[in-house]
C-alpha cells in the first residue's frame, strides 16, 4: 500500500493518459481521481482535497501552467505538491513549470514507473518533513527562523509561504550552514532523487526561494560552478 492512502488529482485532456496514470498509481495503493476538464479542476480540487496534483501543460481553454498558478494562489493549495506531465520539453518550458510553482516534471512519452517513483519521493520528503528532526527544532539567522516543529519559516515574525520543497531545501541549507552543497547533493537530499535530471531543477528553486525570502536572500550563497552555501557569518545586504 502506499503511504497512508495519500490522494492524487490528474488533470490532463487525453482520457487515455489518465487512465494510466491512474491505474499504475492506485495498483501503488493511491487514491486517484481523474479529470479531463481542465475548467473544472479548480472545483473538483476543493472537493477531493488531493495530497498531490499531476497537471499536463498543453490543455485548451486553460493550460496546465496557468491552472498552477490558480492553485499556487489558493491557500488551500498554496503548498500542495505539483507535478507537470507534458509534451514540452525545452529547458525553458521546465524553467517555466518550475518558476511557476511546480515540485517536478515529467516529459511525454514517460515510464509510469518512473512517474510513481517521482511521486513517492515527493510524498517520501513531506513525509520527512513533517517529523522534525532530532535536536534544535528551529534554525535561525538574521531575521529567518524556521521551525521544524510546525514547519513554518519566518522572516521578522511574518510567516513566508514555501512549497515542500523549498522548506526542504531552506532547512538543509540552514542545517549545513557554512558548508557547500554540491547541487547534486540537493537532488539527492532534497528531491530524494537518485537517477540523472537536470541540475537547472536545483537552480530555479533557489531563486524562487531567493525571490520569498525578500531582503534575505543574500545568505545564500553561490558558489559558482559547484552549488550553493548558507553563509556562516551576517551577508552584506542585497543590492
Amino acid at each position: 500500500m502506499a503511504d497512508t492512502a495519500k490522494k492524487i488529482l490528474i488533470v490532463d485532456d487525453e482520457p487515455d493518459v489518465t487512465s494510466l496514470v491512474a491505474y499504475n498509481l492506485k495498483a501503488k495503493g493511491f487514491i486517484v481521481e481523474t479529470l479531463n476538464n481542465p475548467n473544472a479542476a479548480i472545483g473538483a480540487a476543493h472537493r477531493f482535497k488531493p495530497d498531490l496534483v499531476i497537471l499536463d501543460v498543453m490543455m485548451p481553454d486553460l493550460d496546465g501552467i496557468r491552472l498552477c498558478r490558480m492553485l499556487r494562489a489558493d491557500p488551500a493549495f498554496k503548498s500542495t505538491p505539483v507535478i507537470f506531465l507534458t509534451a514540452r520539453a525545452e529547458e525553458h518550458d521546465r524553467v517555466q513549470g518550475f518558476e511557476t510553482g511546480a515540485d517536478d516534471y515529467i516529459c511525454k512519452p514517460f515510464s509510469t514507473k518512473e512517474l510513481t517513483l517521482r511521486v513517492q519521493a515527493i510524498f517520501r520528503r513531506a513525509a520527512t518533513d513533517a517529523v522534525p528532526p532530532p535536536g534544535e527544532k528551529q534554525l535561525r539567522a538574521g531575521r529567518i527562523t524556521l521551525d521544524n516543529e510546525r514547519h513554518i519559516v519566518a522572516i521578522d515574525g511574518s510567516p513566508v509561504d514555501l512549497t515542500v520543497t523549498e522548506f526542504k531545501l531552506l532547512q538543509l541549507l540552514m542545517e549545513r550552514r557554512g558548508r557547500v552543497q554540491t547541487r547534486e547533493h540537493l537532488l539527492l537530499n532534497v528531491w530524494n532523487y537518485e537517477t540523472e535530471i537536470e541540475t537547472r531543477t536545483v537552480d530555479t528553486h533557489v531563486r524562487r526561494l531567493r525571490e520569498k525570502l525578500g531582503g534575505e536572500a543574500p545568505w545564500i550563497e553561490t558558489i559558482r560552478g559547484v552549488g550553493y552555501r548558507f553563509a556562516e557569518n551576517t551577508p552584506a545586504p542585497a543590492s
